[in-house]
């Protein structure tokens, strides 16, 4: 398990998730995501990592019954919310402050890595998504869920590119031949869409890493 980390997380994108979330009491609506309920319900609970974990519905979903958690985010200000509201699970989530795309979770640790609507930039040697991949135990599953970005033209006035990120389907196709794919799909959304976005689909990958 990793441990809750106090120092500072470098870089101004900490500085600037901080912000966002002091610019609202709350951000997100406090509910886990639809399909992380929808594909982890059954799953027999072991060691999950919740990544960009945000104020922790989802890891206080999986908490609740019966998952042990570590729950990752470099927004010190939402693992704070997130603790907060963590106060009936003591000893269930290890809240972390890091940044999981300079600083990789542990090989092997996790039955559940699960990547919820997580922005992570594509890199020419993928050591980042690796080192998520590699998160998962022999036997554990990835979930890894985005919104759908097809048909999204690029925004230069505020640096956004869609070209920029990871897709399901591309990391299906990086992963290793231990792999099985359970799902790797478009789904339209069982929730409105974020405030302020068109997004009306999400892209949706499960996989399986042989024992």
């Amino acid at each position: 398990m990793m441990t809750q980390h106090s120092g500072p997380v470098p870089g101004p994108s900490a500085q600037s998730w901080d912000a966002m979330y002091r610019s609202r009491d709350q951000v997100f609506s406090g509910a886990p995501n639809p399909v992380l309920v929808s594909e982890v319900t059954g799953l027999p609970p072991g060691q999950a990592l919740d990544v960009g974990c945000g104020e922790g519905a989802d890891a206080l979903w999986l908490a609740r019954r019966g998952w042990q958690v570590t729950a990752v985010d470099i927004s010190q200000v939402a693992l704070r919310r997130a603790a907060a509201a963590a106060t009936d699970l003591a000893g269930r989530v290890a809240w972390a402050r890091a940044d999981l795309t300079t600083a990789p979770p542990p090989a092997d640790a996790f039955d559940l890595v699960s990547v919820q609507y997580f922005p992570l930039r594509r890199e020419p040697d993928h050591t980042a998504l690796r080192g998520l991949l590699e998160a998962v135990a022999p036997g554990g599953t990835l979930l890894f869920v985005s919104h759908d970005l097809s048909g999204l033209t690029p925004r230069p006035e505020d640096g956004f590119d869609p070209a920029d990120y990871y897709v399901p389907d591309e990391i299906a196709q990086l992963l290793a031949p231990d792999w099985t794919v359970q799902s790797n799909e478009t789904r339209a959304r069982t929730t409105p869409p974020p405030a302020g976005t068109h997004h009306t689909h999400d892209t949706v990958l499960r996989a399986r890493r042989a024992r």
